[in-house]
């Protein structure tokens, strides 16, 4: 989905999402869970391997996908290959971003693009940690797709009319990261000083990286 807009970007307090999933399980949760019980059950994993991985994906941090971001500002080869094969780009520095396919959509000067997952809560994981709350509520996700500027304006983002901005959705088979623009003034610094200035609402495109003058 598109819409249009430029940019300036205070930093703004995240917006009120008073309604984080509390609705009864849907009937993919539903299948999930039977299909889990069943595994366990026939012996295909035991439920403390489930519990170790549940465990593993949830000690992941956004450092994974920001370490990611630095790499692409600083190395044009790795940016190329970081959009053509997200995951694979990953696993060169170590970081396993699984095997669901990753997107990585680039920020422009005019083109300002943004996640969400409008069925439910799809989500880079494995590079950005646990979804923060808000990115699951229905606001977000109902709202971001009708009228993205409001939203980006309520996390003080705001986008000049010259920029389009591009809502990109989630699925089950595929996922998406933010590769944000390299903020201006940043040309001496090293890579794990540009990662601290990656944050995980800039990967998801509802802000803009820190910048190192503020």
């Amino acid at each position: 989905m598109s819409d249009s807009h430029g940019h300036s970007h205070p930093h703004g307090p995240h917006p009120f999402q008073p309604d984080v999933e509390d609705a009864p399980l849907t009937h993919y949760q539903i299948l999930q869970l039977a299909v889990a019980e069943l595994l366990i059950e026939k012996g295909v994993f035991s439920g403390g391997d489930l519990r170790r991985t549940l465990e593993a994906i949830d000690s992941r941090s956004p450092a994974d996908g920001a370490k990611v971001v630095a790499r692409a500002w600083v190395d044009p080869d790795f940016k190329a290959r970081l959009l053509a094969d997200t995951n694979a780009a990953a696993a060169e520095l170590g970081v396993d971003a699984g095997t669901i396919p990753i997107t990585t959509v680039e920020n422009t000067p005019g083109i300002h693009n943004v996640i969400v997952c409008t069925l439910c809560s799809c989500y880079p994981r494995l590079l950005l940690g646990l979804p923060p709350d808000w990115y699951k509520s229905r606001a977000y996700r109902s709202r971001l797709v009708r009228e993205p500027r409001a939203v980006l304006a309520e996390f003080g983002t705001a986008l000049a009319d010259d920029i389009e901005v591009r809502v990109q959705d989630s699925t089950a088979e595929l996922r998406y990261l933010v590769l944000p623009m390299r903020p201006a003034g940043t040309g001496g610094m090293d890579e794990d000083a540009l990662a601290r200035l990656v944050t995980r609402d800039c990967m998801i495109g509802v802000t803009l990286p820190d910048n190192p003058d503020t």
